[in-house]
């Protein structure tokens, strides 16, 4: 079975740093994108930043460019999302997602879906 378990969510100050970790196992971590997506309550979901493990290409949503960044450790088959210069509005459910896209994508109908991890950002 596809499981995709995000964890690493909590509590932090703006202007603080959180790592998310997504560890993915039950298919091919190599042949697939993993993305890292988030929604707000009362807000659309939304695609945080994504990366190919097949050529390593990776692609952030506007609001966090410059802030996040997404690493993918194929030996651990887990993908990680490195959160700096936090802000209230990053506040949001963190989930990982997979599938088989040719390239990295922040569209949000990927195939699997973990469980979400909560982020809440302090002013």
């Amino acid at each position: 079975d596809v499981q995709l378990q995000a964890s690493g969510g909590g509590w932090v100050q703006a202007g603080g740093f959180l790592r998310l970790s997504c560890a993915a196992s039950g298919f091919s971590f190599g042949d697939y994108v993993i993305g890292w997506f988030r929604q707000a309550p009362g807000k659309e979901r939304e695609g945080v930043a994504c990366v190919s493990n097949s050529d390593g290409f990776t692609s952030y949503g506007d609001s966090v460019k410059g802030r996040f960044t997404i690493s993918s450790d194929r030996a651990k088959n887990t993908v990680y999302l490195q959160m700096n210069s936090l802000k209230p509005e990053d506040t949001a459910v963190y989930y990982c997602a997979a599938d088989l896209w040719r390239m990295a994508t922040l569209r949000t109908d990927y195939e699997y879906w973990g469980q979400g991890t909560l982020v809440t950002v302090s002013s």
